[in-house]
């Protein structure tokens, strides 16, 4: 049980007086982020002041055990932002990923257990052994739009395409839905215009809905209608949104950062090490994985942890990728990655088979493009690539790649 709201508590403990505000949706915190953890370890300790976006407070957490100890007490922290959005300005840019929906991540309780089974049940459907096929399927003709060019921005030609065709195959969706809910998606994570990215998103995946109730299939979407929960229009819309959104961005980010630290790791170019794609992968998970900072709740009254007053209803954000390297816990090997918070921990944490899909997805995209560009390099020096800035994610703006031109693969 935490200490909480008290009359004779040093005000001067309270987030509030800790120091000015880390502004962590900035370019120079994209750049570096690794470096301003290490600073906030010495100048504020496990728990942060920052600003998601300018003019909205929130706390980073960057301690591990701290961080656990938040996720997995939902009672106190619980992740329905509902108090907090109603004095929230109404159209920051980030507002798509923060606001309250009626999904397993935004709510608490029977809501939040309702939406979870339904998520639980439908992902565990995929069949991960169909899933190297497909992808195989997939990347051969994709690889083959630039393999004879010599060149590529592998991000931008290869994994988000390849993710994004997979993900819509195992979801059941068409490609003409796909295509809305893409520009939708990248202008949620991207934090713009709040409107019309919940416009365009619920259109389209009103649209899936409705064509899997007339039409079922073998898919994650049909087992989302057809679950005993009977989910509503607007119920279904909503899980569909927090499936893509996890679906995605992060998958299409651990890969791009994990090719990143393959081209560049003498670990790795050096195949006389025997370094494998999966060690890249569980090290990437461990060190700046694909969501750095999220997982946020809303204490529902003042509370006193690590000494620190934070405020009722005030975002907490556990900073994952600051947990994982805190100094506390980090030893430096990342071969069992089941201890990191990269999928996070407690109730709300990535349901496993999706865990599954995607580390297996990484995995097979990854080594279909090495394959079949064995002498792929990175075509600039790392510290030249641009990192998008952002409050939640770790992602490069492109990743660009030179090669010798290869003929076209056949399937």
């Amino acid at each position: 049980m935490y200490p909480q709201q008290g009359t004779t508590a040093d005000p001067m403990s309270s987030i509030e007086f800790k120091g000015p505000r880390i502004q962590i949706y900035s370019k120079e915190f994209a750049a570096d982020p690794h470096g301003f953890y290490r600073q906030m370890r010495r100048d504020f300790g496990p728990l942060v002041p920052v600003e998601m976006w300018p003019g909205v407070p929130a706390t980073l957490v960057i301690n591990y055990r701290t961080a656990v100890r938040i996720l997995n007490d939902p009672d106190h922290f619980p992740a329905d932002p509902s108090v907090w959005h109603k004095t929230a300005p109404a159209d920051i840019p980030i507002m798509p990923m923060i606001e309250p929906r009626p999904n397993a991540i935004r709510t608490s309780g029977a809501d939040h257990a309702r939406y979870r089974d339904t998520l639980n049940i439908a992902l565990a459907g995929i069949d991960l052994n169909s899933l190297q096929p497909m992808v195989q399927r997939t990347a051969i003709p994709i690889i083959n739009t630039f393999c004879e060019d010599g060149n590529a921005d592998v991000l931008k030609q290869y994994v988000l395409p390849l993710v994004f065709s997979v993900f819509c195959q195992v979801l059941g969706c068409p490609p003409d839905i796909g295509d809305e809910v893409a520009a939708a998606s990248a202008a949620m994570f991207d934090s713009v215009d709040t409107e019309a990215v919940n416009a365009q998103m619920g259109n389209a995946l009103f649209n899936l809905t409705a064509l899997k109730r007339a039409h079922p299939a073998g898919d994650v979407a049909t087992r989302l209608v057809q679950h005993p929960a009977e989910l509503t229009d607007e119920e279904m819309v909503q899980q569909l949104v927090l499936l893509f959104a996890t679906g995605i961005e992060p998958p299409l980010n651990l890969i791009a950062n994990t090719l990143l630290l393959m081209l560049t790791d003498p670990r790795f170019t050096n195949h006389d090490n025997h370094f494998t794609t999966k060690t890249a992968l569980d090290e990437r998970l461990a060190t700046d994985p694909p969501m750095a900072n999220y997982c946020i709740t809303y204490p529902r009254q003042p509370i006193l942890i690590d000494d620190v007053w934070l405020p009722a209803n005030q975002p907490v954000i556990i900073s994952m990728a600051a947990c994982n390297t805190d100094p506390e816990m980090n030893t430096g090997e990342f071969l069992d990655n089941g201890w990191n918070l990269a999928f996070s921990t407690g109730p709300h944490n990535c349901p496993a088979h999706a865990r599954l899909y995607g580390v297996l997805l990484a995995q097979e995209a990854i080594d279909q493009l090495l394959d079949a560009l064995p002498e792929m390099r990175l075509a600039l020096p790392p510290e030249k690539l641009d990192w998008r800035p952002g409050p939640f994610h770790r992602a490069l703006k492109a990743l660009p790649v030179v090669f010798p031109p290869s003929s076209p693969l056949q399937l």
